[in-house]
């Protein structure tokens, strides 16, 4: 009998997951070439422009990581922040700017991986003229969320030619 249970639970599961993958397929099957949907927009006190959001991996998986699609609108970008814990950025698609406190400011584009180390402060986002995608991954996550701060200025953001 407990045999006969844990195989019906185990299918279960099985049927739950086909089916969360095939939502997924069906969102992505509605937008062609975009490996992720957006998600919803972030909030307005950590970004200046347009960003959307799409949490992959959060805190609820029990996994020592949060993950999210990430999309700039030409010339959004986050605040300043830091991570705890660190960071590492996918660069999906697009081009962007990435720069740590006290840096000079870095093109990124599709391919880049781009790691923030743990508790530098720094800020990303897509170019002026180009969207940006990346997957962001918060490292170490129980060492805390974002920290945020102010926003990136015109001038700080106009400071890459």
């Amino acid at each position: 009998m407990k045999n006969l249970i844990m195989m019906a639970a185990v299918f279960a599961a099985f049927c739950l997951s086909s089916c969360a993958v095939a939502q997924n397929a069906k969102e992505t099957a509605q937008a062609p070439g975009v490996l992720y949907a957006k998600g919803v927009r972030a909030p307005a006190a950590n970004f200046t422009g347009t960003v959307w959001v799409n949490m992959l991996v959060t805190s609820e998986d029990r996994l020592d990581i949060g993950a999210g699609s990430v999309t700039f609108e030409p010339g959004a970008r986050s605040n300043w922040h830091r991570h705890p814990g660190g960071q590492v950025l996918l660069v999906t698609e697009g081009k962007g700017h990435y720069q740590e406190r006290g840096t000079p400011v870095r093109i990124m584009q599709k391919g880049d991986v781009v790691k923030c180390p743990p508790g530098v402060e720094h800020w990303h986002g897509a170019s002026p003229d180009t969207e940006l995608t990346h997957i962001a991954i918060s490292t170490n996550a129980e060492k805390g969320a974002a920290e945020w701060g102010n926003p990136v200025t015109d001038e700080e953001y106009n400071n890459f030619k």
